[in-house]
C-alpha cells in the first residue's frame, strides 16, 4: 500500500490508544483510497482524537477541504452529512461528498478558521452566537434519519442509572430527564438542531463572517441549541466570578433571544448533566468523578438562581 501520509510516532500511539489498532489500520487504508477518489494532497493532521480522525487537505476537485475518517458504519457521519445537505451551506460549511458506509466525509475547509473561542470579548462572542442562532433552524426533510434530543437524554439517563459507581450523577441525570420532558411539553417544536453549537464549531471565514461546522444533527426545539454554548463559557475553576458571568450570559440571551430566564437555566442544567454523564460513558476515571459532580452541582446552583454556595 502506497503511503500518502506518515503519522508521527506520538500521533500513531494516540490514535491506537483512543481507537485501537484496527481503526488505525483503517485510517491508513482510507487515506490511500480517498486520495484517488477525491484527488487529495497536502495533508495536515488535526490531533483532536475525538470521534473522528481529521485532516485538512487540498482537493483538485473541490479546493481546500477537511477530511474526516470515522468508524464504520457511522450514524454520526450520516446525520452530519444530511444536516449539512439540508442546510445547503448558508451559515454552515459546505459538504462535498461522503462515504457514509465507511464513516468518511469531505467538507469545506473554513479559512482562516479562527474559532469563536479565541475572541476575547464576551459581548462579541454572545453577539456572534445570537446572530447565528436567530432564524437558523429549519424543518427537516428526513426527520427519521435523526435522533431526538429527548432520546439523547433518555438514553444517557438509562446508561448512568446502571452504573453502581455513579449514584450522585444518577440522581442529577434523573432530575435532568424530568426537566427535559417538561421543557419538551412547553416547547414542542421539532426542527433540525446543530446539537453541538459552541465556540469551537463557529469559525471565522475569509470574508470576516463566521461559519458553523460539525453539526450532530438532532431533532428538537430550538431552545436545546442554546445551552452547549453557555456550558463552554464555564471556567476551569468554578468560582463566584464564573457564577456571576453565567448569570449575566443568561440575562443577555433572555433579552436577545426572547426566551425566559428560567427556561435557559433549565436547558443549561439538562445539557450539563448529560454532557458530564457522557464523559463517564467515554471513559472518565473514578478519580475524575468528584470534579464532574462539582460541575453538575454548579449548573444546579445556576438552575436555582440562589446564593452561590458551591463547595
Amino acid at each position: 500500500m502506497k503511503v500518502f501520509y506518515q503519522f508521527k510516532q506520538n500521533e500513531s500511539e494516540q490514535i491506537i490508544k483512543h481507537f485501537g489498532n484496527v481503526f488505525y489500520e483503517k485510517v491508513l487504508r482510507d487515506i490511500s483510497l480517498y486520495v484517488d477518489k477525491w484527488a487529495l494532497s497536502f495533508f495536515k493532521f488535526i490531533p483532536s482524537y475525538s470521534a473522528n480522525i481529521v485532516f485538512t487537505c487540498f482537493s483538485e476537485i473541490y479546493g481546500s477541504t477537511v477530511l474526516k475518517i470515522g468508524k464504520s458504519p457511522s450514524r454520526e457521519v450520516l446525520t452530519e452529512f444530511n444536516t449539512l445537505k439540508e442546510y445547503e451551506a448558508s451559515r454552515f460549511c459546505k459538504v462535498f461528498d461522503a462515504d457514509i458506509e465507511n464513516g468518511v466525509i469531505l467538507e469545506e475547509f473554513i479559512e482562516p478558521g479562527i474559532p469563536l473561542r479565541n475572541e476575547r470579548s464576551l459581548d462579541v462572542r454572545l453577539s456572534v452566537f445570537c446572530s447565528l442562532y436567530k432564524d437558523l433552524h429549519i424543518m427537516p426533510v428526513n426527520a427519521e434519519l435523526y435522533p431526538t434530543y429527548t432520546e439523547w437524554v433518555s438514553r444517557i439517563t438509562e446508561y448512568i442509572s446502571r452504573r453502581e459507581d455513579c449514584k450522585e450523577l444518577t440522581l442529577y441525570m434523573n432530575k435532568a430527564e424530568e426537566i427535559c420532558l417538561s421543557l419538551t411539553s412547553l416547547y414542542p417544536e421539532k426542527v433540525l438542531l446543530h446539537g453541538d453549537f459552541h465556540h469551537d464549531n463557529i469559525l471565522l471565514g475569509k470574508d470576516g463572517t463566521y461559519k458553523i461546522i460539525d453539526p450532530k444533527g438532532v431533532i428538537g426545539d430550538p431552545i436545546f441549541d442554546i445551552p452547549r454554548f453557555i456550558l463552554n463559557e464555564f471556567d476551569d475553576e468554578l468560582t463566584m466570578e464564573t457564577y456571576k458571568k453565567i448569570n449575566d450570559i443568561i440575562g443577555y440571551l433572555e433579552k436577545k433571544l426572547m426566551i425566559p430566564n428560567n427556561i435557559i437555566r433549565e436547558c443549561l442544567f439538562v445539557e450539563t448533566a448529560m454532557g458530564i454523564c457522557w464523559c463517564v460513558e467515554d471513559g472518565a476515571t473514578p478519580e475524575e468523578y468528584p470534579g464532574l459532580v462539582k460541575t453538575v452541582a454548579f449548573a444546579e446552583s445556576i438552575l436555582k438562581n440562589g446564593p452561590f454556595n458551591l463547595v
